[in-house]
This record gives C-alpha cells, structure tokens and sequence, in this order.
C-alpha cells in the first residue's frame, strides 16, 4: 500500500527530529486525495513544527514520486487533547490531564487537573473541587486512559 511505503520513506527523518510517532494514511475525501501524515512527540507541536516536517518530506516524496494522481499532503498532530501512552505518562508531569479509572476515587471514575507525581504503582493529581485545591494519590495500575485536557 501507498501509505506503508511513504512512511517507510519519511519515519525515519521525521523520528530523528524528535518526534515519538508518526501514521501515515492515504485516502480520498470529497473527490480529493489525502496523505496525511500525524505527527506526535511529548511537548504540543505547533505550527512551526508542521513546517520544519513539511519542508523535510517534500522533497523525499517529490524524488521518489510513488503517487501518481494529484494529492494533497496534510501534515497535522493528534490535537490539544491528544491520548497518552501509559507507560510515557511520566513525560507530562506538571501538564493538564484527563484520566480514566478502572476503579473509581472517591465515586468518580474521570478525573482531570494538574499531574504532580508519578511512581512505578502511584500517580498523583492535583483536582480543583469547589475552588479547592486537592491532591489525589491513585494506585497507577487503575488508570485505563488518559489524555491532554484543556483547562478553562
């Protein structure tokens, strides 16, 4: 498939810049071809980044020209409130976070604020309650999810 060669090609410089992931797809939208390319790394990736990899992959994609119809290349990010990796959750420590439990604290299986500390078995999270500022120590293992929050 397209989308398995073009990442062959691209993953490789796109990872030595310091991103942690990419995904690659290829389809067609409203009678326009798509490669997107999905760029994550722990830090938000801003517009800058969009650039530095656009300028990167272009001339890779144009020198191999493995797409022969005309296609729109769309290189974006998982977004503000993008899911994290369980086992990367230490690299977003002091970031505004949303969490998923599979037993719940205190009746409530969704928790979201600050991350303050995180532990081989314990993760801790700084809740706002009613204006009140609360630190939540969970057992790290009862986390099923977790992703970026916007705060408001």
């Amino acid at each position: 498939m397209i989308q398995e060669e073009v990442k062959k090609l691209i993953e490789k410089p796109i990872l030595d810049l310091g991103y942690t992931s990419i995904e690659v797809t290829y389809k067609k939208e409203n009678g326009d071809f798509y490669l997107r390319v999905i760029l994550d790394k722990d830090d938000p990736i801003s517009l800058d980044d969009i650039v530095k990899v656009n300028e990167l992959i272009t001339p890779i994609l144009d020198e191999k020209d493995l797409i022969k119809e005309r296609y729109i290349l769309d290189i974006t990010s998982l977004g503000a409130e993008k899911p994290i990796e369980l086992s990367r959750l230490e690299k977003y420590v002091s970031r505004y976070i949303n969490i998923h439990l599979t037993n719940p604290y205190k009746g409530e299986n969704y928790l979201e604020g600050t991350l303050l500390e995180v532990s081989e078995s314990l993760v801790t999270i700084e809740l706002t309650d009613k204006a009140r500022k609360i630190k939540a120590t969970i057992d790290r293992n009862t986390i099923d999810k977790a992703r970026l929050a916007i705060k408001f």
